[in-house]
């Protein structure tokens, strides 16, 4: 008797997958870069990518992603919680949206990743012409534009916009271009 239970296949099935990965190219496997990001996003202060500086170093080296979760410097959820008082932080929020079919293959998926950078003005100054939330975009760049995820292809940079949410809070939304694949697959049961 054949089997007429098909698997399942949806390319919102990888997106956690896909955090993960670029979670861990970003925070893991460039250590030195990682660090410089995690610096940017943690200390504001001009002089955050000072590697002569001892206590900057002490701030986030034992810093992991799940530390940088709970710490709310990345956000994988739309929730923002600036409370009157509260720590200024920089921000990643890191989301997935427009899913479409692909255009040439149907079989497979394709998805916009978004990196919002939101970083408060009174620290987006780093001297030198140096912006806190485009050297943050620098890193994300560099780091994962042309890489491979769970999907086909390649992670792609699609553009980046300015966005301003009031007079302390802005920074830039940046996206990229992911096709989703077969990874998405879950196993048909068999009975």
């Amino acid at each position: 008797m054949t089997n007429l239970i098909k698997p399942l296949q949806s390319s919102f099935l990888s997106c956690e997958k896909d955090t993960e990965l670029i979670l861990e190219k970003l925070f893991v496997n460039d250590r030195q870069k990682g660090e410089e990001l995690k610096r940017l996003l943690v200390i504001n202060t001009p002089d955050c990518l000072d590697r002569t500086n001892t206590k900057y170093k002490e701030i986030v080296d034992n810093m992991s992603i799940r530390d940088l979760k709970e710490q709310n410097y990345i956000k994988i959820t739309p929730k923002l919680n600036f409370e009157e008082h509260a720590e200024v932080k920089s921000r990643i929020i890191l989301s997935f949206d427009n899913f479409t079919a692909n255009a040439t293959n149907p079989q497979f998926r394709d998805c916009i990743v978004n990196f919002d950078i939101i970083c408060h003005t009174d620290y987006w100054d780093m001297g030198g012409f140096q912006l806190r939330p485009l050297k943050i975009a620098g890193y994300i760049d560099g780091l994962l534009n042309n890489c491979h995820l769970t999907g086909i292809g390649t992670f792609q940079f699609m553009g980046c916009n300015e966005m301003i949410l009031d007079e302390n809070l802005s920074g830039y939304n940046m996206m990229f271009y992911a096709i989703h694949g077969s990874d998405d697959l879950i196993p048909a049961d068999e009975d």
